[in-house]
């Protein structure tokens, strides 16, 4: 989870046709757009003195800074230049040598799983050649292809899986790994709740590292304290509301609301906030390899690659309008959706939790979530550059979506015991709320506008 993927595009390149952050306008009706590097950088900081970043003040107008052009470096432009011929032609020849050759396919062997293999390589392949680019950059825009290359895999996948019963989705599973289809017991937290130092202790496990690291990665995606405390509270709550479902979601109460919210959960929320930041007022002035001097500078220049180009703060002014609230409430729930999905997957298709499917699922879901909020944000708050939702995030909703189908259909007689009462009211007094809010803090004064709006009209027609 490290800031090297959190890249994003410059103002000049999400105007730009080519770039597909979001679909721009039509090319006519966008205004011609001078070169960045025509005139001087902008120099971040304070009257052009960089402001360490522990002693910035966020209120401040120079940490909002433009992004900057960055100036290629030639001795590596091969990588920035289209070779799709080039790279047709070596992939062609690597299929035909593999599948008509016998150094890799003896004759007899079982040979249907390197066809998939070589299917989802060709398929990947094209992806990472011909697919659109997103909202970043580094460490190269080929790579955020691939990234949403795989997302769409792993969706053509699950689409595949909905169609399936129970029996059969675990039975599919055992050819991906031998391993699995075999019966897990679910293991619950909540058996010793004294709250002492040996019962907080023997918590400590694994889980509360990935805690630690899941939200740090929450963190630099979001990149907002409140939301990220929402999002912690409101999964916690969630464990309650469905631990009657699954045994491992009932915990200790001060496991809920001490060892996750208050430890882990705010410990990788903190550094992740403080990551970005360091981002937000860093001195972003990039060179090329060729006019970096001395090995230790090339080096530095090298690992930079892999770290932001510039940085975006995200504010996401939930009680502005409507259109905001709606945002933020269904990334909130597209988000405890993404939490809540594995820990369903992995019970009915008999998974551990540190199976490697299950680790590589996070790990796509962060990858895919940071260029897909990225798009979100800016579908949001600049509509008249963003005329339609980006593909990361619009493949990504599809993705979660697909999940809690898969999740909904394969539920059916595997949790006998009925929701608990008191949960169900809780779930309708949250849903009120939800909806109330908005009422009243939009729909009212709206109505009330658009109420003195026509009688005004009507009152002048009288008068006439």
């Amino acid at each position: 989870m490290s800031a090297d993927i959190d890249v994003e595009h410059d103002e000049h390149a999400e105007l730009s046709p080519s770039s597909p952050v979001t679909s721009p306008a039509e090319e006519s009706d966008v205004a011609p757009i001078a070169d960045p590097l025509d005139g001087p950088e902008p120099k971040p900081g304070l009257d052009g003195t960089p402001v360490k970043w522990y002693d910035a003040n966020r209120a401040e107008s120079y940490t909002r800074i433009e992004p900057f052009q960055e100036k290629h470096d030639t001795s590596v432009e091969f990588f920035y230049k289209p070779i799709t011929l080039t790279v047709l032609g070596v992939a062609l020849a690597v299929l035909a040598y593999v599948a008509t050759t016998q150094d890799v396919l003896e004759e007899g062997r079982d040979k249907r799983r390197v066809g998939a293999y070589a299917a989802i390589a060709s398929f990947l392949l094209f992806g990472v050649i011909q697919f659109r680019d997103g909202p970043f950059i580094r460490p190269h825009p080929a790579f955020w292809r691939l990234v949403l290359g795989i997302n769409l895999l792993y969706e053509l996948g699950l689409v595949f899986l909905l169609f399936q019963d129970l029996n059969s989705a675990r039975q599919l599973m055992t050819y991906l790994d031998p391993n699995l289809g075999k019966p897990l017991p679910e293991k619950s937290y909540a058996e010793n709740c004294d709250l002492t130092v040996q019962n907080v202790w023997n918590a400590i496990d694994i889980f509360c590292l990935a805690h630690a690291l899941g939200w740090f990665g929450k963190a630099m995606i979001l990149r907002d304290y409140w939301f990220c405390w929402i999002l912690s509270i409101a999964f916690e709550f969630a464990e309650y509301s469905l631990q009657h479902q699954l045994p491992n979601f009932a915990e200790c109460w001060w496991d809920h609301w001490i060892l996750d919210v208050l430890v882990c959960n705010w410990l990788g929320t903190y550094i992740g906030m403080k990551t970005c930041q360091y981002f937000e007022v860093k001195q972003y002035t990039w060179r090329g390899l060729r006019q970096t001097r001395g090995l230790r500078s090339k080096t530095r220049r090298v690992i930079s690659q892999f770290s932001p180009a510039d940085w975006t703060t995200f504010k996401w002014e939930g009680t502005t309008d409507f259109a905001h609230y709606f945002a933020v409430v269904l990334l909130l729930a597209v988000f405890l959706a993404a939490e809540l999905n594995p820990f369903y997957l992995k019970a009915l298709l008999w998974m551990e939790p540190d199976h490697p499917f299950v680790i590589a699922r996070l790990a796509g879901v962060f990858l895919c979530a940071l260029p897909a909020v990225r798009e979100l944000y800016q579908y949001v708050n600049n509509p008249r550059k963003a005329v339609r939702m980006g593909q990361h995030v619009w493949l990504l909703l599809a993705t979660i979506a697909t999940e809690l189908l898969a999740i909904v259909k394969w539920s059916k007689g595997q949790f006998p015991e009925p929701l608990p009462t008191k949960v169900k009211w809780a779930w309708i007094v949250g849903a009120v709320l939800l909806v109330l809010y908005p009422t009243v803090r939009f729909g009212i004064p709206s109505a009330r506008k658009y109420l003195r709006k026509h009688s005004g009209r009507r009152s002048k027609a009288k008068a006439q």
